[in-house]
């Protein structure tokens, strides 16, 4: 029997819309746990006392003028609002809680919708990410599992992860994203694979617009299968950020929730502890489907493709329906080349210890 904890934040609709579309469906059962928010000490774990500090500061006092803060990326994609110190906290604290519940055996798997800002760095925010909630629960689940596995299906590089750990070997970072000159961040290529200690611990899957859930998943279980057998982790954490939907604002990747789920699925074979994050996704209601199916896939739990009635029941129009439809465009992924990346990787992965 599976058991899982989410951890469910109220401060946005996404996360509400997900956290209630989920509850409604009559055979959801999961365990919903009360986080708490991350303390200054738990986050400084990671990030530098100095941006903490600045953070806090103009969150309290909402000063959008002050001068230092380019220096720490607040501005542009990472606007200072009032109380954002609070909120980022709020979203660290929930992962720290979610990855707690993995240590005290009390869950197999725990999510965190909320969570899975993989962009921030030490002492810099980015890409609409304050803290980096995914690495304080890599650190967290690293108090106890002596390798853990970081893997991002995220639209966009898991920049700020992987440059987290690029110098150990005790965490891998796998990350399959849209890779194109001027994409945000403009990281993440094939030949970037680590530093020091950690060189080859670091994968980057580069892809191109249009690909859709037979070939992603084709591509994901080829490097995943090679991924497990030379790593061997403990414990997983996984990003699933829904940028990458047929729908999405962002208008990349054709993917649907189907797709991701059976990509979550492979990995949860493994019968690890599982930390799962959210992460990107414009299309509000189409991420709220996307989270809502992967926790029913978590379960083992096939739902209703009417959508039941709730507060934001109107946002899931026209049709009102779960399912997400991949649109017409193209795939611009070569075989030949997808073959070349793969074959790169698992020749990388050899080099692992």
């Amino acid at each position: 029997m599976m058991t899982v904890a989410v951890n469910g934040q109220s401060l946005m609709f996404l996360a509400r819309s997900t956290s209630t579309l989920a509850t409604l469906y009559p055979k959801y059962q999961t365990g919903m746990v009360k986080p708490r928010a991350a303390t200054i000490e738990e986050m400084a774990k990671f990030h530098t006392d100095s941006y903490l500090e600045h953070l806090q500061k103009i969150s309290e006092d909402g000063d959008n003028d002050d001068p230092q803060s380019v220096d720490y990326g607040l501005g542009y994609d990472c606007p200072v609002v009032e109380g954002i110190f609070d909120y980022a906290a709020a979203v660290g604290g929930a992962t720290l809680t979610a990855a707690q519940c993995l240590l005290d055996k009390k869950c197999e798997v725990a999510i965190n919708w909320a969570g899975g800002w993989h962009h921030a760095k030490k002492d810099e925010a980015s890409g609409f990410c304050y803290v980096n909630d995914a690495v304080l629960g890599i650190l967290k689940l690293r108090e106890k599992y002596e390798r853990v596995l970081y893997v991002d299906v995220d639209l966009h590089h898991g920049d700020g992860v992987e440059d987290a750990f690029s110098f150990t070997s005790k965490v891998m970072t796998v990350s399959l994203h849209k890779f194109s000159p001027g994409f945000f961040p403009g990281t993440g290529d094939l030949t970037d694979t680590g530093l020091g200690k950690g060189r080859w611990y670091a994968i980057n899957v580069p892809l191109e617009d249009g690909i859709k859930d037979d070939r992603y998943y084709q591509v994901f279980t080829s490097v995943m299968q090679e991924v497990r057998a030379q790593f061997n982790p403990e414990a997983l954490v996984m990003q699933l950020g829904a940028d990458t939907m047929a729908g999405d604002p962002m208008c990349s990747f054709n993917m649907t929730p189907v797709g991701v789920g059976k990509c979550l699925q492979y990995v949860l074979q493994w019968q690890l502890p599982t930390l799962l994050l959210g992460g990107g996704g414009y299309n509000l209601a189409n991420t709220a489907r996307c989270w809502t199916y992967l926790t029913a896939a978590v379960l083992g739990k096939t739902l209703s493709s009417e959508i039941p009635d709730h507060e934001f029941f109107t946002e899931y129009g026209p049709d009102y329906s779960l399912e997400i439809s991949p649109s017409c465009r193209p795939d611009r992924n070569d075989t030949k080349h997808l073959d070349q990346v793969i074959s790169t990787i698992k020749g990388n992965l050899k080099n692992v210890v």
